[in-house]
């Protein structure tokens, strides 16, 4: 189901909300409680990989996915997000197959994935190559045949009428809307959660829309699930209020929006530079933005990177692994997946040409290596590099710990000359690629073919 958040209403409520959370004498005990546990270390330099378990495989099991982990591991993948492995309603499911996000029991696996022992051992697996594995959490809302459902309607939403309802203001209408008023509701949530940290050893959780739920629960939960063991939270949401104290990523939305719109011509790469000016204002020091060019909902609601970003795509590839914040690959792009893959029904991904996946090993690789791109405050600032062609040339530099990074990219469909002015960036580099040595001029001239990117590094 589609969960893109208004990006223009996040924008809105952004001050506010900031206000608010500074204000909030609670708000500045639990963050000195829980921010002390985060960001884990490990994640300052990592990536993030989205897995598609219903269409990664023919036999669509963990099991059968497992098999591609030394393949992840070796291109570099950090941590796996799964999707959510809990078995799917029937009652009003959609399509043949239902939503992963109609959940009908939270604490058990779904039988057509596999068992509780086939998730622990992928966990084990996963632990052993040095990798990380983070849950796919629905808090806001059931399946309509949710072991929960009978005996406790009233952990649930209702009309006038006493009837249960689905998600307001949206067509989910295979799910029904959770009550966060109710206490005992919000204990079970919370347990569920600890439950599988100690039954399958997880390292966190995706947060499925994650802003629909109240903030102080998150907040809560949060603390519960460090004392069990440090844990890492992503939420899907474009704005800042759950990243003070529950969370360690917010979704990247409203850049990713933007870099849709740049295609398009609707926008230009001065907007990208307001949108990190905003970042900087607004967002906690020390937290991350998870930046994409797709995931599950983009690829199968608003199509692939090829139908929205076209011969562009390879360009903001290379931007979301070197701006601030953790870089997103999706099941199947390192195989240059260009299908809209469907979201209620079996719809395999075709593994037969691995063509992105150097690609994205290199520029994994880049991301690991280099200390100016590390996650959060330990990253080097991100600063424009002015041009005469500001509106079509994204150029900038990020500095951290002795190490520098040049990025320039031309984020147009024409061939650009442009004349850059270095000033401070200018100096000996090695392309991050092939190793060899450029000579940056202190006012640069480039002559860049329609999407050209460039990444240089010292």
């Amino acid at each position: 189901m589609n969960r893109i958040i208004n990006s223009t209403l996040s924008l809105l409520l952004m001050a506010s909300l900031l206000i608010s959370c500074q204000n909030s004498p609670k708000a500045k005990a639990v963050s000195e409680e829980v921010k002390a546990e985060k960001p884990l270390e490990w994640s300052r330099n990592a990536n993030i990989y989205e897995v598609n378990i219903r269409q990664y495989t023919p036999e669509g099991t963990l099991n059968a996915f497992a098999k591609h982990m030394p393949r992840l591991k070796e291109m570099g993948v950090d941590i796996l997000w799964l999707m959510p492995v809990f078995p799917i309603s029937e009652k009003n499911r959609k399509g043949s197959m239902g939503s992963y996000y109609a959940v009908a029991d939270y604490q058990a696996v779904n039988p057509e994935f596999g068992s509780m022992d086939d998730l622990k051992s992928l966990v084990n697996k996963a632990h052993d190559l040095g990798m990380k594995v983070i849950l796919d959490w629905v808090a806001n809302h059931t399946g309509w045949d949710n072991v929960i459902m009978n005996d406790h309607k009233d952990w649930y939403t209702q009309n006038e009428k006493g009837e249960i309802v689905i998600p307001e203001g949206t067509d989910w209408s295979d799910t029904a809307d959770l009550n966060y008023e109710n206490q005992d509701m919000r204990k079970y949530m919370t347990e569920s959660l600890k439950f599988w940290l100690t039954e399958a050893d997880v390292d966190g959780f995706r947060c499925d829309v994650a802003g629909m739920v109240p903030t102080d629960f998150w907040e809560a939960a949060r603390k519960e699930l460090d004392a069990v063991k440090p844990v890492f939270m992503l939420a899907e949401d474009g704005g800042h209020e759950l990243l003070e104290n529950a969370f360690d990523m917010g979704y990247g939305w409203d850049f990713h929006h933007i870099m849709n719109d740049v295609v398009k011509e609707k926008k230009t790469a001065n907007d990208m530079e307001a949108f990190f000016t905003k970042i900087d204002t607004v967002f906690p020091a020390d937290s991350y933005l998870m930046n994409f060019t797709t995931n599950h909902d983009e690829n199968s609601w608003n199509g692939t990177v090829e139908e929205r970003m076209g011969e562009g795509g390879k360009a903001f590839a290379v931007l979301t692994f070197t701006m601030p914040g953790m870089p997103l690959i999706y099941s199947g792009q390192e195989a240059g997946l260009n299908k809209r893959l469907k979201f209620f029904e079996k719809d395999e991904i075709d593994w037969s040409n691995l063509e992105m996946a150097s690609f994205y090993k290199e520029l994994i690789s880049l991301k690991k290596n280099n200390k100016a791109l590390q996650n959060g405050v330990k990253g080097g600032k991100l600063v424009r590099i002015n041009s005469d062609q500001n509106e079509k040339i994204f150029a900038f530099s990020r500095e951290a710990e002795g190490n520098k990074v040049v990025v320039i990219l031309n984020l147009s469909k024409e061939p650009v000359k442009a004349t850059l002015e270095m000033d401070a960036n200018a100096g000996n580099y090695a392309c991050y690629k092939d190793g060899n040595k450029h000579d940056l001029a202190a006012k640069l001239a480039v002559d860049m073919k329609a999407w050209e990117y460039r990444v240089y590094v010292k």
